[in-house]
């Protein structure tokens, strides 16, 4: 194991920064312990990262197959980490809490095995189809092929609304596409058959054989409707602990009720907190119409509602 020479990682500092912020008994244990371990594997690699990186040639053709185990956890730079990591932050945190500790442990390796696999397939596939030998000698490395997957994965269990790519509001479903496109456009020195692979590792788990393939090996456990599942849930005052999860009190009961994951912004929705905000700018300069104020004997989130269907007449 080689310790990476000391100096100034700015990137490094801000996500630590960024997981205490969130708190760390709000982040749930395997997205934690992944956090962890690509920290861990930054300040102290395995090997440096051209020896760990994925290619056709060095795995296939020198047999070099420990690569695909250590190139998802190895990052060139903090930059590189610290995008990575704050991206793994946040799909974690929803994904867990979905699909239960367990479950998203076994999805967080299989990814990363299944991602490096297929990355392998494209590169292999490129060179061969467009007679580019290079193809076989492009080396990736790092957790952004696994996230593409897990994006996909976030995408289909919270579908609806828009995010903004490059400028443009690209419905949510299809952004997985678009981040693609737009990261290759603004750094092209990226891997995008690592991505490429991470896309379609998550279909494949979503509309394709992979996730009955997982509970078949799995065998005692899946993350089907009758499997209660470890969830993991938390409180205002910070505790955090697991439990059997079943909704309405028994298993294999059907949820259809989108259930509430924000549980660190008071229930609130993204546009609900821009428009809390907002309003109570307004109200501080007066500029807010009195109708429109906060009615203090309503509960906070009802005030929400009300002020928005009278702004919204």
């Amino acid at each position: 194991m080689q310790r990476r020479p000391r100096g100034l990682n700015a990137g490094l500092i801000l996500l630590l920064s960024q997981i205490f912020h969130v708190g760390i008994n709000n982040i749930p244990p395997v997205t934690l312990a992944t956090l962890a371990v690509n920290i861990w594997f930054f300040l102290s690699p395995l090997k440096p990262v051209y020896s760990s990186c994925l290619s056709v040639e060095k795995c296939y053709q020198e047999k070099d197959w420990q690569r695909l185990l250590l190139s998802p956890f190895h990052h060139a730079d903090d930059w590189h980490l610290y995008f990575n990591m704050v991206s793994m932050l946040w799909k974690g945190i929803h994904l867990e809490r979905r699909l239960g500790s367990r479950w998203f442990a076994y999805v967080i390796t299989t990814f990363s095995l299944l991602t490096g696999v297929v990355y392998l397939f494209l590169e292999f596939a490129f060179a061969e189809c467009m007679g580019e030998p290079d193809f076989k000698r492009s080396c990736a490395v790092g957790f952004s092929g696994v996230l593409f997957g897990l994006k996909v994965l976030n995408n289909h269990y919270f579908p609806g609304g828009f995010v903004n790519v490059l400028g443009f509001p690209v419905p949510h479903k299809f952004s997985c596409w678009a981040e693609l496109v737009a990261i290759h456009l603004i750094t092209p020195g990226t891997s995008f058959a690592g991505h490429l692979a991470g896309i379609l590792v998550g279909l494949m788990y979503i509309h394709g054989p992979l996730k009955k393939i997982m509970e078949t090996c799995a065998g005692i456990f899946s993350s089907n409707n009758g499997y209660p599942g470890q969830q993991y849930y938390f409180n205002n005052s910070g505790y955090s602990g697991y439990q059997d999860y079943y909704p309405y009190g028994r298993p294999g009961y059907q949820e259809d009720v989108r259930r509430n994951y924000d549980a660190y912004t008071a229930g609130l929705s993204e546009e609900e907190q821009l428009e809390r905000a907002l309003r109570a700018s307004l109200w501080d300069r007066g500029w807010l119409a009195p109708s429109l104020r906060p009615d203090p004997c309503l509960p906070t989130v009802l005030q929400q509602r009300q002020a928005r269907g009278q702004l919204y007449k």
